[in-house]
């Protein structure tokens, strides 16, 4: 059998948290995490979100801790904001039963995160407008590279030298190594090698 995951709920209204525990009481997959434990998810229950519980979700995850937001009134334009302070699940209030609140904290323990489909869909439309918008104009993407950097980089790791890469794309040599050399001192690494595997490590090409 698993190990319970140890929790702490948070929140500005103490009669919440009575019934949140209540709930999980005799859910043998949690455990409210005592004095001196670390816990591995934080339960943080609003009625809305605005500036100050924004800032107050924030401090939450001061330490890294994924938050798992049982909300009153969700507000899909402040979506990103609460991803951005921490929050990896959001339920409704209505909906936050005792099983949907151990399948939010099980895969937040586990690093994933679990959210509303219409709010997905929202986070979905806010980053390709972001991307358009903001990204594309300026030659640059999420994965951090621009076009031609990722181009650049695709090919070294299908064996091409600086040369072939040049031919390929149209370029000259000299551009092709001021790009390799750009991107070796902005990822910390020594040479095109050790650039091609930060890339592939982390999903850009």
């Amino acid at each position: 059998m698993n190990e319970p995951v140890p929790i702490r709920v948070n929140t500005l209204d103490p009669i919440s948290e009575i019934g949140v525990l209540a709930q999980l009481r005799h859910r043998p997959e949690v455990v409210v995490a005592g004095p001196g434990v670390r816990p591995a998810v934080l339960l943080a229950i609003l009625d809305s979100t605005d500036e100050g519980t924004l800032r107050w979700l924030k401090a939450l995850h001061a330490d890294g801790l994924p938050i798992v937001l049982i909300i009153g009134r969700v507000d899909p334009s402040a979506l990103v904001c609460l991803v951005e302070s921490g929050v990896c699940g959001v339920l409704s209030r209505v909906d936050a039963t005792a099983d949907r609140l151990v399948r939010a904290i099980k895969l937040a323990a586990a690093g994933h995160g679990d959210l509303p489909p219409e709010l997905v869909r929202h986070l979905l439309d806010h980053v390709g407008q972001l991307s358009r918008n903001l990204l594309t104009p300026r030659g640059l993407s999420f994965a951090g590279l621009t076009g031609r950097e990722h181009d650049v980089l695709q090919l070294i790791a299908d064996g091409l030298s600086t040369r072939e890469v040049a031919t390929r794309l149209a370029y000259s040599e000299r551009t092709i190594k001021n790009v390799i050399q750009d991107l070796t001192l902005r990822l910390h690494v020594r040479n095109r090698t050790q650039a091609v595997a930060c890339a592939v490590r982390n999903g850009w090409i």
